[in-house]
């Protein structure tokens, strides 16, 4: 055998080893709704951030046994298989065994697996799919089965932590804490000003970056992670498309959970190669860059170098050029170049470009035209529908869009696709009713039907009093920055987040908000987050699935509100509860527990 089957035997019977403590009784069976989640949550947490704390320190020793014991953990599995089977987007989607995993037993069942029977488990290939990208080509995914989507949970809470330590201050993409808006906002706080020392950019973006990075350099990089055989499997595990098996000689598929840390992996030290230099610690600017030295600022594989000249763009271009190579990736030539900040540049959505002398960050004219052209198809589908359909489809659309660029400078935008919103409705209405006049028209669908605002031209039903949402009604949040290398994984920390996560505001209905600031965010029956969010939505797309899924998880799945049962002779007080615990409640006749319990944390959306 050689070194690397041996290594891939280990790795696997690392994850699947029954030892300990760690990995509770082997016969024990899983009683899903008995599960305290706020307890499994807290020993993931501790035990990434001794992981952290051991990088942090450079004690590589201990922090290969922490990712051992994490591997192993009883809680880590069971949060893994929650996170796969109940909280990602793609929980119903199955890989080429068409197989999910939606009942509670069935997720017992899976976490009982992977802690006693998958040391001999070996990856499957992932099947192929295709999603539409802005440009109008399409991005391949590459979608695992259910088993190796848990694996891959598993292994990025042993492997994340170990790299959160590491990782460049200005790197925002797929990294817990942080998202689009802090890249977009440390754009802001490098190029403001009238004296911006740094008006030259290199808009550069990777072509296929998870499609082509370079196998033994990013096992390379891994170096003695325990599940580094593991990982090397699904690298190589190949595709099923249409039923053809192909092999993968490079790349990492886009859709298995733990790819965007492979990506972050295999970019770590791009700052380096293109020359950013920082203050060290102690100095009174500590964590800013020096004089002369470009700013580099990456989501993922899309970034943005802030130069002080065309000349030194061009250097910073031919650095990580060939920093790139040896990693199996190249720049897109297509969409990379370099310009000032007077003539602008795209990028994550926003248009980043100085107008006499002052930078201002706005939605791209790109993004602007797909959202009306859009809302224009989806108003033309609906001919025919009754209002409440329009409400339905286009509610979450607008909501969605409006939260993603809310951080922005997006009132004027704002106020143009309302017009525009309004143009369409009307064009709706007097489709469906093409013989009326247009006063019978505006009087059936048009009023003040927001009784908040003063506005008598919002688009609603009578019936109902539902009513259509209204873009400029999102209000202009300007976005605090996450400082310098802050991690969530940092005990350190622990108050930075806690603060962090209290100011945040998701764009709820006033009911939900409240009732969610009102509990600290937790259920106050079991104590657990009633909405979980490690990443804030990183996309219009994301934003408006997550809302919708939010408005769904409130009315009948994960979230209900309910009276409180110990005044029934009172007005009704609603409180935000799990669907579980309701069921869980029901089984007793003992109701003595019901009472609000004190969250320790006050965290709001974690």
């Amino acid at each position: 055998m050689d070194a690397t089957a041996a290594q891939t035997g280990g790795a696997a019977q690392t994850v699947a080893s029954a030892v300990g403590v760690a990995n509770g009784p082997e016969d024990a069976v899983t009683d899903w709704a008995a599960i305290d989640w706020r307890a499994v949550e807290d020993d993931v947490r501790r035990l990434r951030q001794r992981i952290f704390a051991a990088s942090q320190a450079g004690d590589l020793k201990r922090v290969r046994n922490l990712q051992r014991l994490m591997l192993r953990s009883r809680a880590n599995t069971l949060l893994s298989v929650r996170r796969v089977t109940e909280q990602n987007a793609g929980r119903k989607t199955a890989g080429i065994d068409g197989k999910v995993v939606l009942l509670p037993q069935g997720k017992a069942e899976l976490a009982d697996w992977m802690q006693h029977r998958a040391a001999a488990w070996k990856p499957k290939p992932v099947k192929r799919v295709y999603v539409p990208k802005p440009d109008g080509r399409r991005r391949g995914l590459g979608i695992p089965v259910i088993a190796d989507r848990c694996l891959e949970a598993l292994a990025t809470n042993a492997l994340e932590p170990e790299w959160e330590a590491r990782f460049e201050s200005r790197s925002y993409g797929f990294r817990p804490g942080r998202g689009c808006q802090d890249a977009v906002q440390a754009i802001y706080v490098t190029a403001r000003g009238v004296s911006c020392q740094r008006p030259w950019v290199l808009d550069a973006d990777l072509a296929a970056a998870f499609d082509r990075i370079d196998h033994d350099h990013l096992l390379a990089s891994l170096g003695t992670f325990p599940a580094r055989g593991l990982v090397a499997q699904w690298l190589k595990a190949g595709v099923v498309e249409q039923g053809w098996f192909t092999p993968t000689v490079e790349g990492t598929p886009q859709g298995g959970g733990i790819s965007p840390a492979l990506m972050n992996v295999a970019l770590h030290g791009m700052e380096q190669a293109a020359g950013v230099r920082y203050h060290p610690f102690g100095h009174r600017d500590a964590g800013s860059a020096v004089p002369g030295s470009p700013v580099l600022i990456r989501y993922a594989d899309d970034l943005l170098a802030l130069c002080h000249s065309r000349e030194q763009a061009e250097q910073v271009k031919a650095r990580l050029a060939a920093w790139l190579t040896p990693r199996g990736l190249v720049f897109n030539e297509d969409k990379t170049r370099v310009v000032h900040l007077d003539e602008g540049c795209d990028f994550l959505g926003f248009n980043v470009r100085r107008y006499r002398g002052k930078l201002l960050i706005k939605p791209s004219k790109a993004a602007v035209k797909r959202i009306r052209k859009r809302l224009a198809t989806e108003m033309l589908s609906l001919r025919g529908a009754n209002v409440e359909a329009v409400l339905i489809k286009l509610n979450p659309i607008i909501r969605g869009w409006a939260a993603y660029y809310r951080h922005a400078v997006s009132s004027r935008v704002f106020n143009d696709l309302d017009d525009y919103m309004w143009k369409l409705t009307y064009k709706w209405a007097k489709h469906a009713h093409p013989h009326k006049p247009r006063k019978w028209v505006v009087a059936r669908y048009f009023g003040r039907f927001n009784s908040s605002r003063q506005d008598r031209w919002v688009f609603g039903d009578r019936q109902s009093g539902a009513f259509l949402l209204k873009f400029s009604w999102t209000k202009i949040v300007r976005h605090v920055l996450v400082k310098g290398w802050a991690s969530p994984d940092d005990p350190a920390l622990t108050d930075y987040w806690a603060k962090r996560r209290r100011r945040i505001r998701p764009p709820l209905d006033r009911t939900g908000l409240r009732l969610l600031q009102a509990q600290h965010g937790r259920c106050p029956l079991c104590r657990d987050l009633l909405l979980h969010a490690d990443h804030e939505p990183q996309t219009p797309h994301e934003w408006e699935r997550w809302l919708a899924t939010v408005r769904k998880a409130t009315r009948k799945q994960a979230v209900i509100a309910e009276p409180d049962p110990r005044a029934p002779d009172e007005p009704s007080t609603l409180r935000l509860i799990h669907t579980h615990c309701r069921r869980r409640l029901s089984q007793r006749s003992d109701t003595s527990d019901l009472a609000l319990l004190p969250a320790r944390e006050p965290s709001g959306l974690a």
